[in-house]
């Protein structure tokens, strides 16, 4: 791997990294704010959203999608409005989402919330069709985290945090998912963001080990990035989408974030290209 390089270093609290349209797009969870980055550091704050947490996708037709607050909002003319609730399906905190090729919007929820220093117990993966109907799809999750979906959306692949491993799905053409099984066993891992390449292996951000890992199904580990701080997610971006992007940041304790914008976006050569969704 080459040589790390930051290309911002004053965030809060970075998650939700996503490759569009030529700009790597992010939440910040702790100055509750959208941006979009050049990868030389220049940024557009998109929105601001007084929201803990909060994360990003596209539907096919163009429109920002946020999951935040137990709703999905989507932009109309630059502004984002409501479009449906979750708290039917679980009033706890919803955490990640991937929309694949059929306009399937994939959400997780953990099923307690951390923040507020409850005891855990199992989370959960929502589907919203393109009807904009809403049910769940999955459950009993160790801390559903990062998804990707693969190319084609016949799989989806969630990190369960607190299990370390990778738990992968075949996803139906109505969004079902069925034939759960484990990805990768991930040992003393603790899987949060995940991004997928165009040979199928999977990275993970670690927030603990402070560490981006690549790895294959199976489990076998085909590289290992350490870093000075916790890593929160990573995506594959860059204009071949070769550049492994890791959202790092501080972190004090479960309750809460460190106020000093350790946060950083890095970027790494990567040995293959971003594939699938996210």
């Amino acid at each position: 791997m080459s040589e790390q390089r930051v290309i911002v270093d004053d965030l809060v609290f970075g998650e939700s990294p996503r490759w569009h349209d030529g700009r790597l797009w992010l939440c910040d969870w702790g100055a509750h704010e959208i941006l979009a980055l050049d990868l030389d550091g220049t940024r557009e704050l998109v929105a601001e959203l007084p929201a803990f947490p909060f994360s990003i996708d596209w539907l096919p037709d163009g429109r920002l999608v946020v999951v935040t607050e137990g709703a999905l909002f989507v932009e109309d003319n630059g502004v984002m409005v409501p479009w449906l609730e979750l708290t039917q399906l679980s009033d706890k905190p919803w955490n990640e989402i991937v929309v694949d090729d059929h306009g399937n919007t994939f959400v997780n929820g953990s099923g307690f919330d951390l923040m507020a220093g409850e005891e855990p117990a199992p989370g959960l993966i929502a589907v919203v069709a393109p009807d904009g109907s809403v049910r769940q799809v999955a459950d009993g999750l160790a801390f559903p985290n990062g998804m990707v979906v693969t190319p084609g959306s016949t799989t989806l692949v969630v990190a369960e945090s607190y299990a370390g491993r990778l738990t992968a799905f075949d996803i139906e053409p109505d969004g079902s998912l069925v034939n759960r099984r484990v990805w990768a066993d991930l040992g003393d891992g603790a899987p949060d963001g995940l991004c997928l390449d165009e040979e199928g292996a999977i990275w993970y951000a670690d927030v603990p080990h402070r560490r981006c890992v690549r790895v294959r199904e199976g489990g076998e580990v085909l590289q290992t990035v350490e870093l000075d701080r916790g890593c929160f997610a990573c995506t594959l971006g860059g204009p071949d989408r070769r550049t492994l992007l890791v959202l790092v940041a501080r972190w004090i304790e479960v309750a809460g974030v460190d106020a000093d914008r350790s946060g950083q976006v890095v970027a790494i050569d990567a040995p293959a290209a971003g594939a699938g969704h996210p």
